[in-house]
C-alpha cells in the first residue's frame, strides 16, 4: 500500500476579499511544502524547548541565581575551535540600521548609508497577515529592483540607489514563542519563525546568491545553545532541500536573555558553520533580567529604565563579555540600539541627542565592538563617524582579542551594584508608554515614535514587567506612595483620560485606546505573569 501523501498547510483566517496583495505569490504550493516540512521535522523539538524555558524560569525562582553551565565546560575551555569566516558582505558591519518591512522603510534602510540592515518582522513589526506577507513581497521586490513608494500624504517618492550603495539584508523571524495561526498543519499553527523564515529563505536564497550575497539571519530571544542547536538544524536541513552548499546561511545572535549570556561561547560552537556574530540586545535583555527575577526580592529591583545605561556595572559586565567571546571566536561583536529619534524642529533637543548617541557609539568601538545599530537614518553618519574613528579602512576589529576581560557568573547579575531606585515618574513614564506603544501596536504598526525615542515590543516589555516587578516587591517612591495595583490602575486611567482629551472623542474611539489600556494593566498586574506581552496580545490583532 503507498504512504499517503503529507497533508497541505492549510490558510486560515483569511478572508479571500481582503487577503494581502500578491499573497499567491508567496504562498505558492512549493514554498507552502517546504515550511510544512519544517513544521513537521523541527515544531516538536521547538515546543520540548518551551517547556525547558518554563523549567528553568522555575529553577531561578527557587534559586535566585544562575551560572555557567558544568556540562559545557569544555566547550569553553577548548581555545581551537572558530566560527566560519565572515562572507565578503558581512565583513564591515560598522553601522547596521533596524526596521520593520513595509515599503517604505525598505527603501529607506537600503538606501541608509548603512552596511546591514536588520528587516524586522519581530519586534519592530506586529505580525499582522498584511506584514507577514506584505514584508516578504517588499524584499523580493527590492532583490528584483521593482520596488518604489510615493507617500500618500507628502507625494515624495522614494527608488533604490545604485546597488553598491544598498545595504545587506539580515532577516530576523519571529521568537519561537509565536505561533501563526494563518497557516496551519491539522489544525495546529506553524510557528512564525519557520513561516518567517522558510517563506525568506525558499523564495531567496538562490536570488541572493546570484546578487553576490546570502541568505542571512538574525535569531531573536534565544534562550539557550540548544535552541542555537535546533536552528542550526533547520539550517542545514534547508540548505540540503534547495541544493545549495553548507554553509550559504549565516546567522547572528541577538544575546538578549539573561540566561543566553551564561552560554554565548556554547551558542557559537552549535552555529559554528553558520554564525557570524552576537548582538547585544539592550532593551530585551533588562525585560528578560525583570522577567526571570522578577520575584527575588529587592536585590533585583531594576530603577526606572532610562536609569539603567550601558555604564551600569551589570551591563558593562554582559557587553565586554561578549565581546571577548565574539574575538576569541572570530565572530563579529555588534553593539546595541540607539533608539533617539532626530528633531529637526528642535535644534537643542536634537544635538543633545545626537550627543548622547555619539557617546554611546564611542564607547562601543572603544571597547571592541565592530558595529552598532541604530533605529533612524538620520543616526546613520553619527555611528559611523564613532566606528570609523576606531576602525579606519578595517571592516572590524576582531584582532582586539579583549583577554583583559574577567567576568564572573555573579558580576552579569549584580543588578544591586546599581545606584539608582525606581521613581514615581518612572511608574508613569512605563504607563505612558506602554500605553502609547500596545495601541499602535494593535494597529499592526510595530516601531513607534514616542516621546523621542523609537519604541518596539521590546521597551514595551519592560514597562509592564516594570510594573509587575515593583508592584510585587512594594517598592515605596522618593514620594512616599507604594506601588501597588490601585496606584497603577489611577495612573492608567488618567492616562487614558488625558489621551482622550487630547485626541477628541472621535480619533481616541477609532484607535485600540481601551484596549491597550486594559491589556496594559492585565500583563502588569495578574498574579499569572505573562511570559510575553504579544502572546495575548496577539489574541486581539485584526
Amino acid at each position: 500500500m503507498s504512504t499517503p501523501a503529507p497533508s497541505p498547510l492549510a490558510i486560515v483566517d483569511v478572508d479571500p476579499g481582503k487577503a494581502p496583495a500578491r499573497q499567491d505569490e508567496i504562498l505558492t504550493e512549493a514554498a507552502l511544502a517546504f515550511v510544512a516540512e519544517l513544521h513537521r521535522r523541527f515544531t516538536p523539538r521547538r515546543d520540548e524547548l518551551l517547556a525547558r524555558r518554563d523549567a528553568r524560569r522555575a529553577e531561578i525562582a527557587r534559586t535566585s541565581t544562575l551560572d555557567f553551565l558544568p556540562e559545557t565546560a569544555h566547550i569553553r575551555a577548548d581555545d581551537s575551535w572558530r566560527v566560519a569566516p565572515a562572507p565578503a558582505p558581512l565583513d564591515d558591519r560598522r553601522v547596521e540600521i533596524t526596521g520593520p518591512t513595509d515599503r517604505k522603510m525598505t527603501i529607506n534602510a537600503l538606501n541608509s548609508g548603512a552596511k546591514v540592515w536588520l528587516a524586522d518582522f519581530e519586534d519592530a513589526s506586529a505580525p499582522t497577515w498584511q506584514n507577514v506577507i506584505g514584508g516578504q513581497v517588499n524584499l523580493i521586490d527590492a532583490y528584483e529592483r521593482r520596488i518604489d513608494f510615493t507617500d500618500p500624504s507628502s507625494g515624495k517618492s522614494y527608488a533604490l540607489k545604485p546597488a553598491e550603495e544598498l545595504a545587506t539584508v539580515v532577516v530576523r523571524p519571529r521568537g519561537w514563542h509565536l505561533d501563526e495561526r494563518h497557516l496551519q498543519l491539522d489544525g495546529t499553527p506553524v510557528p512564525g519563525a519557520l513561516v518567517d523564515f522558510g517563506l525568506y529563505f525558499f523564495h531567496n536564497a538562490q536570488r541572493l546568491l546570484d546578487l553576490g550575497k546570502g541568505p542571512y539571519f538574525y535569531l531573536p530571544k534565544t534562550e539557550s545553545h540548544l535552541e542555537a542547536r535546533l536552528w542550526n538544524e533547520i539550517f542545514v536541513f534547508a540548505q540540503d532541500y534547495v541544493g545549495i552548499a553548507q554553509g550559504t546561511i549565516r546567522a547572528t545572535v541577538l544575546i538578549e536573555t539573561i540566561t543566553a549570556a551564561y552560554e554565548m561561547e556554547e551558542i557559537l560552537y552549535e552555529l559554528r558553520d553558520h554564525a557570524s556574530g552576537l548582538n547585544a540586545g539592550r532593551w530585551d535583555y533588562l525585560f528578560s533580567i525583570v522577567k526571570n527575577f522578577r520575584d527575588g526580592g529587592e536585590k533585583f529591583v531594576l530603577p526606572d529604565r532610562n536609569a539603567v545605561t550601558m555604564t551600569a556595572p551589570f551591563m558593562r559586565a554582559y557587553t565586554e563579555l561578549l565581546v571577548r567571546t565574539c574575538h576569541k571566536r572570530g565572530a563579529h561583536a555588534i553593539g546595541g540600539m540607539a533608539a533617539f529619534i532626530p528633531n529637526r524642529r528642535d535644534p537643542e533637543a536634537n544635538e543633545k541627542a545626537l550627543a548622547k548617541v555619539r557617546a554611546d557609539k564611542d564607547r562601543e568601538a572603544g571597547d571592541g565592538f565592530d558595529g552598532s545599530w541604530v533605529a533612524h537614518p538620520d543616526l546613520v553618519p553619527v555611528a559611523r563617524a564613532c566606528f570609523d574613528a576606531v576602525l579606519g579602512d578595517k571592516p572590524h576589529q576582531k584582532d582586539r582579542l579583549r583577554e583583559d576581560v574577567s567576568v564572573t557568573a555573579a558580576d552579569l547579575i549584580a543588578i544591586d551594584s546599581l545606584d539608582a531606585r525606581p521613581t514615581y515618574q518612572g511608574l508613569v513614564d512605563a504607563v505612558r508608554v506602554g500605553t502609547r506603544y500596545i495601541e499602535a501596536w494593535l494597529r499592526g504598526l510595530g516601531a513607534v515614535a514616542i516621546f523621542g525615542l523609537m519604541e518596539d515590543a521590546a521597551t514595551a516589555e519592560i514597562s509592564r514587567s516594570q510594573i509587575w516587578q515593583w508592584v510585587d516587591a512594594g517598592v515605596v517612591f522618593e514620594n512616599g506612595e507604594k506601588a501597588t495595583a490601585d496606584l497603577v490602575r489611577k495612573i492608567a486611567d488618567e492616562e487614558l483620560a488625558a489621551i482622550r482629551a487630547d485626541l477628541g472623542d472621535a480619533a481616541f474611539t477609532a484607535g485600540a485606546w481601551q484596549q491597550a489600556h486594559d491589556l496594559l494593566l492585565k500583563v502588569s498586574l495578574d498574579t499569572d505573569y505573562a511570559a510575553f506581552l504579544t502572546l495575548p496580545a496577539y489574541e486581539l490583532l485584526d
